[in-house]
């Protein structure tokens, strides 16, 4: 018995459907933008020309930064043109993503900063007098200190794309508490206590390469330096292969292995 088969219906119409879809659509984003004022079509070009340059504007997180304040720092720091799209897309959604769970915690404390900037990530977090991270005086986390860089351990265990530097920050005092145990011993000894929490939270040892004391020689932008604002801990998150390897002017390879230190090139 000799088997019948149908004939198949064209499928050349879904082609042509496609293509007429396509132009209306292009005719309506036409017409749209030739009704627009100067100003949108120039914001319009902006983002064809370099659909990343907005990121540049304003930092995101639980405190933004302040308009001018914030494009002088993305001056100073460069720009994104080096910043591929899957990277920058990737520092947004990790970012946002902090910005969603540490303000659950946060709320309106402003312990916590996230900026984007041309390196990666900066997370400021700030060890203030009403909600500490640190016991006073010591290396010793708060049961809220724990829980932040916990959370950010679990984030960034997530993404093995990013090194990790780790940078503690002292305010001037008048005198230190301790008289041999000063803002440097103890600026350094807050950021070895982030590098063990995020540790043991699974961060994986190897995307630690850095970890510093500056004490009090390097204050919050605009902030005197013995603002409560500069006691805090600064996790940045460096893109590994992008933004490092075409920085690196001395074309030496990064190091593995992570290290400790005081920036302490002012004393003697």
């Amino acid at each position: 018995m000799s088997k019948k088969h149908g004939g198949h219906h064209g499928g050349a119409w879904k082609v042509a459907y496609a293509d007429f879809v396509t132009a209306m659509m292009a005719l309506f984003l036409v017409l749209w933008l030739t009704a627009q004022d100067t100003k949108i079509k120039e914001a319009v070009e902006r983002a064809f020309r370099n659909p990343f340059t907005a990121v540049t504007k304003e930092s995101t997180g639980i405190i933004p930064s302040q308009g001018k304040d914030a494009s002088a720092t993305y001056k100073q720091a460069g720009n994104f043109q080096s910043v591929s799209a899957v990277e920058m897309e990737t520092m947004r959604r990790i970012s946002e993503d902090l910005a969603k769970i540490l303000q659950r915690e946060d709320r309106a404390d402003n312990s916590i900063q996230i900026d984007l900037t041309p390196d990666g990530i900066r997370i400021n977090v700030f060890d203030r007098t009403h909600k500490p991270i640190f016991e006073s005086d010591t290396d010793t986390f708060t049961e809220y200190g724990a829980w932040v860089f916990s959370t950010l351990a679990w984030e960034i265990s997530r993404y093995t794309s990013f090194r990790v530097e780790l940078e503690g920050h002292t305010e001037t005092h008048d005198q230190n508490t301790r008289e041999l145990h000063g803002k440097w011993e103890l600026s350094t000894e807050r950021a070895n206590a982030a590098r063990r929490k995020l540790v043991t939270s699974g961060v994986d040892p190897v995307q630690i390469c850095k970890v510093s004391g500056f004490a009090d020689t390097a204050p919050m932008p605009n902030l005197p330096p013995s603002a409560e604002a500069n006691r805090r801990v600064t996790v940045l998150l460096k893109l590994k292969d992008s933004i490092l390897a075409a920085g690196a002017e001395n074309d030496n390879p990064p190091v593995n292995n992570p290290t400790t230190s005081v920036n302490d090139s002012t004393s003697p």
